[in-house]
């Protein structure tokens, strides 16, 4: 699947996005406090502009690939829109930053393209675990709708960082490989830590929820 491919795909979500409509926002939420303080932390995450991002697209001279990456960062920006009328129908607030945002936005600043792109995929792998526990592990009806669109984008868009990082490696050590591993290893340890609650709340074990990222990187290779 070449980048045109992939605009064309973002495309197209965004057409169905458009045609389906939001949820229900009216029915209103419930959310165990928890669940609401993790989904606050989320939303901080998806909230990011992504103009380091794009920029550094731009930078690599891929038209197709830059304009991806544009509408890639409109459906992170959309997740965010919908986790805040989410948390508004639960009857709480955003946050207006929190330290694992600042700590994870610092680091892939500092970085060039390929390496922002494997701090960014390890949050897209992780992400795929907890918006499939935050679907499946409440019967709220609203949460449950707002966490399956968030996960279907997420299923995407792991697919698309991993391809770029295999263009932009190619046959690289594979040491790299390792180096990504751990990474996702450490950075999920300690989500797991820092969403316990919720995710005992949600049906999962810290245990679980490690392994079953684990699980999921497993098939990724991108080097």
């Amino acid at each position: 699947m070449g980048f045109g491919e992939w605009v064309r795909d973002f495309e197209a979500e965004a057409e169905r996005r458009n045609e389906a409509g939001d949820p229900h926002w009216a029915d209103g939420a419930r959310m165990h406090l928890d669940v609401v303080r993790s989904v606050q932390r989320f939303q901080v995450g998806e909230a990011g502009d992504g103009a380091n991002l794009i920029a550094k697209a731009e930078q690599a001279g891929d038209t197709e690939y830059s304009i991806a990456v544009r509408l890639f960062v409109a459906e992170e920006q959309n997740h965010a829109r919908m986790l805040a009328l989410l948390l508004n129908a639960a009857g709480a607030s955003t946050l207006t930053g929190h330290w694992s945002d600042t700590v994870f936005v610092k680091l892939r600043r500092a970085l060039g393209l390929r390496l922002e792109l494997m701090v960014l995929l390890v949050a897209e792998v992780i992400a795929l675990r907890y918006y499939r526990a935050l679907r499946d592990g409440t019967s709220d009806p609203l949460i449950t709708d707002v966490a399956g669109r968030i996960l279907r984008d997420e299923e995407r868009h792991v697919p698309f960082h991993s391809q770029r990082l295999r263009d932009a490696f190619g046959r690289s050590s594979r040491i790299v490989m390792a180096a990504w591993r751990l990474l996702l290893f450490g950075t999920t340890v300690v989500v797991a830590a820092d969403h316990g609650k919720a995710l005992r709340c949600l049906g999962v074990t810290r245990r679980a929820f490690l392994r079953d990222v684990l699980d999921i990187a497993r098939p990724l290779d991108f080097c």
